[in-house]
């Protein structure tokens, strides 16, 4: 029987991170990713999902493994206590990840969040009795059923999506007016807006389940009105460009990362006007930039700024002082990224396909 990515209710002390294994194994976690044993065949697979930032696995499974004894199951009947990570509550919900991000800002979730491991770096996990709670309280059928208290004039700005998404999962055809109405939000743009993002994030969940389905038929399958499909596609169109630069994104940051010079982080994709997608990795306080940048049209960048390291959404590159644009095209390796960071005479005052003129150790 195939193994669930799930940490089992009652295991969390022999949760193991790679950097458990190496030292397990005596070995460096550099060797560790480098030569990557946990991919030979029969190896225990990761109690983390496949998609998941930071992988883990089952202690005495691989303490077995690689004593040459026979690896222990675990337990395969779902607990309520078996702790989820962020992919695999969305799954329970059928959802993106990506909305996932809004769900778990509920109190109840948020409350109930268990970082593993311990610590700033843990990955955010929920136990499955929380999640299967929040699933159930979910409002049923019919635009504004089970609406809650206090959705007047006065929403969070974090919580609009998540409101807005269940009045998308009771009827895919609400309006902007059901939804403006309904929590006391502004038509336009903020109910507009929030209708487009979320259907376009479905569109684009759809079309990677069936690879070649055209973006409109997606948008007719998934119901929703005609007159929603050019801003719901348009959406769709720039979300599947973010999650297609996705990995390369979070490859290099956890590179960045692993050289000591970045925060390990899960990389957030931010959308641009235009079609642009942008992304941030925010570096160790000791180094001479505050972030490193990703920009789809302009490659990567430093940034000045910690709070807003992508700054304003301008046709335009960013240019002025700290600001250096890095690598030989628009997806360096992450090595390249990394020793352009480390050297400040490298770079360039703005992008490649605009200049070649390098930045000089007195600027």
């Amino acid at each position: 029987m195939k193994e669930k990515n799930v940490i089992r209710a009652g295991r969390l002390q022999h949760v193991q991170t790679m950097s458990d294994l190496a030292d397990a194994l005596g070995k460096k976690l550099t060797t560790i990713r480098n030569q990557k044993p946990y991919a030979a065949v029969g190896h225990p697979a990761p109690i983390s999902s496949p998609d998941a930032r930071n992988q883990l696995w089952d202690s005495e499974q691989t303490a077995a493994y690689y004593a040459g004894e026979p690896v222990p199951e675990l337990p395969q009947v779902d607990d309520d206590e078996d702790l989820l990570d962020r992919h695999e509550a969305a799954e329970l919900l059928d959802i993106a990840p990506v909305t996932w991000n809004g769900y778990k800002k509920d109190p109840d979730l948020a409350a109930g969040v268990v970082l593993v491991p311990e610590g700033p770096k843990g990955t955010e996990h929920w136990p499955r009795r929380l999640v299967l709670a929040y699933k159930n309280s979910r409002p049923g059928r019919g635009a504004g059923g089970g609406r809650r208290e206090g959705s007047g004039d006065m929403i969070p700005r974090d919580e609009i999506l998540p409101r807005i998404t269940e009045l998308l999962d009771a009827d895919p055809a609400v309006t902007v007016e059901t939804v403006s109405d309904t929590l006391g939000i502004t038509k336009f743009p903020t109910a507009q807006s929030g209708l487009a993002t979320l259907r376009g994030r479905r569109i684009a969940d759809l079309v990677e389940k069936q690879p070649g389905l055209d973006l409109k038929d997606a948008a007719l399958q998934l119901g929703y009105p005609a007159i929603t499909h050019r801003a719901a596609v348009a959406f769709a169109e720039r979300e599947l460009r973010a999650r297609g630069a996705q990995p390369y994104l979070q490859h290099t940051a956890d590179a960045l990362a692993a050289a000591g010079i970045a925060q390990q982080a899960q990389v957030e994709m931010r959308q641009l006007d235009g079609g642009a997608v942008a992304a941030a990795v925010l570096l160790d306080t000791n180094q001479p930039a505050a972030a490193a940048v990703w920009d789809s049209r302009f490659g990567w960048r430093t940034s000045t700024s910690r709070r807003h390291p992508i700054g304003k959404d301008t046709d335009t590159a960013p240019e002025g002082e700290g600001i250096r644009y890095l690598g030989s095209g628009l997806r360096p390796d992450p090595e390249e990224l990394l020793a352009a960071l480390r050297d400040g005479r490298k770079g360039t005052k703005r992008p490649k396909a605009a200049t070649d003129e390098p930045i000089s150790s007195e600027d």
